[in-house]
């Protein structure tokens, strides 16, 4: 979608910074607001959009919004809800607070960047930088990431990891809402080796993905009331502890003969669901 003398009128009219856009602003950029139609999750969550959806307060009990000059802070009231639950239990529980990254967009939709997901208001982005002191303005607008994983040596960093993040994540899979939580796999055998309850059935929900060693990413069920809203695939039974995780770990590979490389083929563009194609046309 380019930038037409229609869509600039259109951003002003929404009262939207032109300076805080995206140079590859995608349509969904371009939304300055919820719709108002009533709260529906649309689509799957890395091709959907959200209607009726709530920006989350950026200071509340017991957490901080992070980069809010990204506009990413909007969800399905579902999602603000966990939020405000999960910020009030680390506050009362472990002394601190979380710090909140990318949720949704205003309605929903795909980010020019950072990531494919994220487009139903379901999904959240957790930081594990813990703050026991609120952040300042400053701090808040570019956060220096807090990674607890030795990247190269596939191991902990055992000065940066703290006893209140298994207990974070934790809170956030006991939640109902909660459908899936991705941490970096060796953040994943971190809490198996140390959940020594019988109970092991939150570290089902907790699933080993590459990338989510500064931060983890909570997923939501699908809510009530979202007839259109795909869900997805529970999680296999068991804890995910034992030779699943295992096979994350990188194995030394034998050097392979160089073969000639096949063109890979083109992906076929993602159909939009016709509910979020009627959203854009209705701006």
């Amino acid at each position: 979608m380019n930038i037409t003398l229609v869509s600039l009128k259109r951003l002003w009219a929404l009262s939207i910074p032109l300076f805080t856009l995206p140079v590859h602003a995608t349509p969904w950029e371009l939304i300055g607001a919820p719709s108002q139609e009533p709260p529906q999750a649309i689509g799957s969550y890395a091709n959907g959009c959200l209607a009726g959806g709530a920006s989350l307060p950026l200071n509340g009990d017991g957490y901080q919004v992070i980069r809010s000059q990204r506009a990413r802070y909007y969800g399905h009231p579902e999602a603000i809800s966990f939020i405000e639950r999960l910020g009030t239990l680390s506050q009362q529980s472990l002394a601190t607070n979380i710090l909140i990254g990318d949720i949704s967009l205003p309605q929903g939709g795909r980010f020019s960047s950072g990531h494919s997901s994220h487009q139903t208001g379901l999904d959240i982005d957790i930081w594990l930088k813990l703050a026991d002191t609120p952040l300042s303005d400053s701090q808040l607008a570019e956060p220096a990431p807090h990674s607890v994983v030795n990247l190269k040596e596939y191991r902990l960093l055992k000065s940066q990891w703290d006893q209140r993040h298994f207990e974070l994540v934790k809170m956030a899979a006991n939640d109902e809402q909660v459908a899936r939580i991705f941490v970096h796999p060796v953040i994943k055998e971190k809490l198996c080796v140390t959940e020594q309850d019988s109970d092991r059935e939150w570290l089902r929900k907790v699933r080993p993905w590459w990338g989510h060693h500064y931060h983890m990413h909570v997923r939501l069920n699908c809510p009530e009331g979202s007839q259109n809203c795909k869900s997805q695939a529970k999680p296999p039974k068991g804890d995910g502890c034992g030779a699943e995780l295992a096979s994350w770990k990188p194995q030394p590979k034998p050097a392979a003969p160089k073969v000639a490389s096949a063109k890979p083929k083109k992906k076929q563009p993602k159909i939009l669901p016709h509910q979020c194609q009627q959203l854009l046309d209705d701006i």
